[in-house]
């Protein structure tokens, strides 16, 4: 056993202002978190009276009683909706999540058509377009609870129609993969929004007020004349014994979403088991003690051992190398009984901390061990001796390691993730299997003042060059500006806002998220594609 020795000094100044830090910044997410859903529910009066369950009661009822869900991306579109910070609803009109369905996991899609009638709110896209992703990489059946008012015109952007059609696309990949598609159509599914109704392999609706077709009656009539309702055109009734569109035809919203978990529980598909190694213990220290450890400046050390002490199985961390490469650690451990490899960082990487790095993310391939990269560097090195070094060299080899990893691989900004750290470091550009964020972390190509500075020696240069003085009032307004510019994007409200991670968690949280994010890669690494025969492409 390796057992890591606590070091904090818990009574102390600087833990409790890194914990009233910490507690502010995760009082203000869920304080954005609870605008959406009241925004969501303030539809209720209008739902109930026409015997509708707002989506995240559909959501609620949809789930397993008492098993947990993993919300996804709730800060997606913040300030991107309305650039008032106390008017903007976050989350882009989508709920999505993983979570137990009549004991199978997956992966759950519902709109929110709380909020515009489901129409998909800035980022909204990015955000499906994610959460289908994960569902195909780590093997996880699509549930997705339809109604849409579909793109919102009056902010229309051909880039978004384009992309959007990867909906589409993943749907299909999804239905390939052997992944069941499955989907409650609770209300409109129009236009090109059809086709995610169309693509699924087992579609329920809603007699009186499913709503799907290609062109609703304004529209058909301004194109070819014909006068038809909408329930002619296409109502559950029609597209259940008609067209043949619908499989399942539900009496309203509560026995549609029986419906669609009767349909998960006849599936043959594998339910998760327990963990490899039930008999783990838990961290010999307690979890509210990660709210101190990380300062709000990220140039202030931290010791990330002290956070790996935290979150592991019994504390226990048998470290690589600690004395090679010492701002880079490396080492394995378990969290609730998963064998996992942790690499962290307490200061740049440096060369010999990106060769440990890329040698221990190749011994875990070949071990087959997950990786969990826990972000917190400034990133490379860089000056004279670390050029002579071979800092591009040794740290285009890490990048090398973490791109050709063939085993899962997590992220969790803890802290600073700047430069090409980012990208060692295994940030979102390298794809992991999931990526979070705690409500403290930086993402940046550097820090606001490094950048102010570097502009204003590249302008000072060039002034020199053409012989001209510099003008310092405007030398000055530039720094203010280009700090402002970095600063204003590097934070988890501007990051996560742009779905640059998939969620920003509360750091007592982290022992519970990554266990959840393990188990899926181990059940996902399981199902063989030779056993992926469960669900069959619609003609």
């Amino acid at each position: 056993m390796a057992l890591i020795e606590s070091t904090l000094a818990t009574g102390g100044d600087a833990f409790k202002a890194n914990r009233d830090g910490m507690l502010a910044l995760i009082a203000r997410i869920r304080d954005l978190e609870e605008r959406a859903r009241k925004a969501s529910a303030a539809s209720a009066e209008r739902f109930h009276k026409r015997g509708q369950l707002l989506p995240r009661e559909r959501v609620a009822l949809l789930l397993d009683p008492g098993t947990p869900f993993l919300e996804l991306s709730t800060l997606a579109g913040y300030m991107f909706d309305n650039g008032d910070p106390s008017k903007s609803v976050p989350g882009g009109g989508v709920i999505a999540g993983i979570g137990f369905v009549s004991g199978i996991r997956c992966m759950i899609s519902a709109n929110d058509s709380g909020i515009d009638a489901g129409a998909l709110q800035p980022f909204g896209l990015d955000k499906s377009l994610r959460v289908q992703e994960m569902a195909l990489e780590n093997k996880l059946p699509f549930v997705q609870l339809v109604e849409s008012a579909g793109a919102n015109l009056m902010r229309y952007r051909v880039e978004d129609f384009v992309r959007g059609g990867n909906i589409f696309r993943n749907l299909a990949r999804l239905s390939a993969a052997g992944l069941p598609v499955v989907t409650v159509t609770h209300g409109s599914s129009t236009a090109g929004g059809a086709y995610q109704t169309g693509l699924s392999d087992y579609i329920v609706m809603v007699r009186g007020r499913t709503r799907a077709f290609l062109a609703g009656p304004p529209l058909l009539k301004a194109a070819t004349g014909e006068i038809a309702t909408e329930e002619e055109l296409g109502g559950a009734e029609m597209h259940t014994s008609v067209s043949g569109l619908g499989d399942y035809l539900a009496e309203d919203d509560r026995d549609a979403l029986r419906i669609a978990r009767d349909i998960m529980a006849g599936l043959n598909w594998d339910r998760p088991e327990p963990g490899p190694n039930g008999s783990f213990k838990p961290p010999r220290y307690d979890a509210e003690e990660l709210l101190g450890i990380m300062p709000m400046d990220h140039k202030r050390p931290v010791d990330m051992r002290q956070v790996i002490a935290r979150i592991v199985d019994d504390s226990d961390f048998t470290e690589m190398a600690p004395n090679y490469g010492p701002a880079t650690v490396c080492g394995q451990a378990r969290i609730e009984g998963h064998a996992v490899g942790i690499i962290t960082n307490n200061g740049p990487l440096d060369p010999a901390g990106a060769n440990k790095a890329t040698h221990f993310i190749q011994a875990c391939c070949q071990s087959q061990t997950p990786l969990l990269y826990l972000n917190n560097t400034t990133g490379y090195m860089v000056g004279k001796a670390y050029e002579e070094a071979g800092m591009i060299k040794h740290g285009s080899k890490m990048i090398q390691a973490v791109t050709s990893a063939n085993v899962p691989q997590i992220t969790l900004y803890c802290g600073a993730s700047f430069g090409a750290g980012n990208y060692g470091m295994c940030g979102r550009g390298f794809h992991p299997r999931f990526c979070f964020s705690w409500p403290n972390a930086k993402t940046a190509v550097m820090g606001g003042e490094q950048a102010a500075k570097t502009m204003a020696i590249v302008t000072e240069a060039a002034a020199a060059r053409r012989g001209v003085p510099v003008e310092q009032d405007k030398l000055e307004k530039m720094q203010k500006s280009i700090t402002f510019m970095f600063d204003g994007q590097m934070d988890v409200f501007a990051t996560s806002a742009r779905v640059l991670d998939d969620g920003v968690i509360d750091p007592r949280d982290t022992r519970a998220v990554l266990a959840e994010t393990l188990a899926i890669c181990r059940e996902a690494e399981a199902r063989r594609p030779a056993r992926m025969q469960y669900a069959v492409a619609r003609p």
